[in-house]
């Protein structure tokens, strides 16, 4: 089969690689259908997710129809069509019957690795290093699904592909985003990232009953969305952004920031910009953390600020007293799909949100590596890319 594979940083290529096989008594194949290039795809991109090796399948994004089951798999039947979470979940552990999919017990086999740097493992995620277990993704004809009695759900003749694509991270993940803050009727939310993830969260927040929703970002296109969409924008390098909110908030701050940026958030400041980059490229840490550091400074006392934006490891000048003093809640999580995807669907059919609206490109898997430079350069105005096989 082809499959659109990491070669080395800022190098992917689509190759010949072998078909999938049943493994395990609880795996699925799936005949992929659609797929999509994903944000946090992108720091694999550009070298920052240690433990990649060239020739390994990107992509925890996708969707299909049932080709194979192993035995134990007595929920799906061939031909199904189903959207697979990106968290690969074994369904039976502590975190799993708790709703806590993406932290399962089970589901990564390279669990000491992630222990090395973050102390506990979580869930094995596909197409998302070594270090997350090693799954082949979904950039490709076809992929092994593992517990795939717990984590793929069916999609009915009523959804189209590109409705129900997003399940599988970035709806569910800017939904929980969202969700984390606590949102009351009346309140302002501050978004920082315009991209897919962000669009999501704003539309989540509107939906929870937030009175306003501010973007944070410095691409006009994705402003533009975000305005489209009812919420009010900030170009950071048009303004400082702590200062503007508490002029737009009457000096009280949002009542909930989301960083739905991570480990690559520019700076319009050079030489804080420039800090960060040589310590990272150094590796002496693994992000740029300015999103979440203006997001703890923004956000009102007593406030929430919820970290969706993916981070690897370890991030320099945490503003720690900021949140301590001010009495400000930190949540964040790789968001546990499977949660939420039931509930989501059927607000899609009932025309609460369309996922379709991130979507500003399609193109075909042959064409991920040109799709991948788009995306990483903002070409064209490039919010989000679906690939077909």
């Amino acid at each position: 089969m082809k499959a659109n594979c990491w070669m080395g940083r800022t190098t992917v290529e689509v190759r010949d690689v072998p078909d999938p096989k049943i493994l395990n008594s609880r795996d699925a194949i799936i005949r992929i259908t659609a797929s999509a290039i994903c944000g946090s795809d992108l720091h694999l991109y550009n070298g920052y997710v240690p433990t990649m090796k060239k020739g390994d399948i990107l992509g925890h994004e996708f969707m299909g129809e049932v080709v194979e089951l192993g035995p134990e798999v007595r929920n799906l039947k061939i031909g199904d069509r189903v959207v697979v979470p990106f968290p690969i979940s074994c369904g039976r552990c502590a975190s799993c019957r708790a709703g806590l999919y993406s932290v399962c017990e089970n589901s990564n086999p390279n669990a000491g690795m992630a222990e090395k740097l973050m102390g506990h493992s979580p869930c094995g995620i596909f197409g998302y290093s070594h270090m997350l277990g090693g799954y082949p993704g979904g950039q490709a004809q076809y992929a092994r699904v593992p517990f795939a009695d717990v984590g793929p759900v069916k999609v009915d003749d009523d959804l189209s592909d590109e409705q129900a694509l997003f399940l599988s991270d970035i709806l569910p993940t800017g939904w929980m985003g969202a969700e984390m803050c606590d949102i009351k009727p009346g309140d302002t939310i501050a978004v920082w990232g315009a991209g897919p993830v962000g669009q999501f969260a704003m539309a989540a927040a509107f939906l929870m009953g937030a009175e306003r929703v501010i973007a944070v970002d410095r691409f006009p296109y994705r402003l533009k969305r975000a305005e489209r969409a009812g919420a009010e924008t900030l170009d950071y390098e048009e303004v400082d952004v702590l200062e503007a909110l508490r002029d737009m908030t009457a000096g009280r701050g949002p009542d909930a920031c989301i960083d739905a940026v991570g480990m690559e958030a520019h700076h319009p400041v050079a030489v804080m910009h420039a800090y960060d980059r040589a310590r990272q490229a150094t590796r002496m840490e693994t992000e740029r953390p300015h999103a979440l550091r203006e997001a703890i400074m923004s956000c009102r006392n007593g406030g929430v600020v919820s970290v969706i934006g993916v981070y690897g490891g370890l991030l320099d000048k945490f503003p720690m007293g900021a949140l301590m003093n001010r009495s400000l809640t930190l949540r964040a999580g790789q968001c546990h799909v499977q949660r939420y995807m039931e509930p989501l669907m059927g607000r899609i059919r009932n025309g609460d949100i369309d996922p379709t609206m991130v979507i500003s490109h399609r193109m075909r898997l042959e064409d991920a590596p040109e799709g991948f430079a788009m995306f990483r350069d903002k070409q064209d105005d490039c919010n989000k890319i679906v690939l077909r096989p």
